[in-house]
């Protein structure tokens, strides 16, 4: 009983995650939801890096002219 107690507490997050994930994604497969989810998650990429780019512009502007020496 000792060694369920231990595993159940070392793994029990990863084990309520797993099946939660397991859930929902065969929600959003069966019910076509997942191309709402991309674009939302595609949405929010696009205002992570506008956001990072606004307050980074100076090591941007000189990574892209690295990048662009490059090629």
């Amino acid at each position: 009983m000792d060694n369920f107690k231990s595993f159940s507490d070392k793994y029990g997050g990863a084990i309520i995650g797993f099946l939660i994930g397991l859930i929902l994604s065969i929600i959003l497969l069966c019910t076509e939801l997942y191309k709402i989810v991309i674009g939302i998650a595609l949405i929010v990429v696009c205002i992570y890096f506008g956001n990072y780019v606004q307050r980074n512009k100076e090591n941007v502007k000189e990574k892209m002219k690295k990048f662009i020496d490059k090629l």
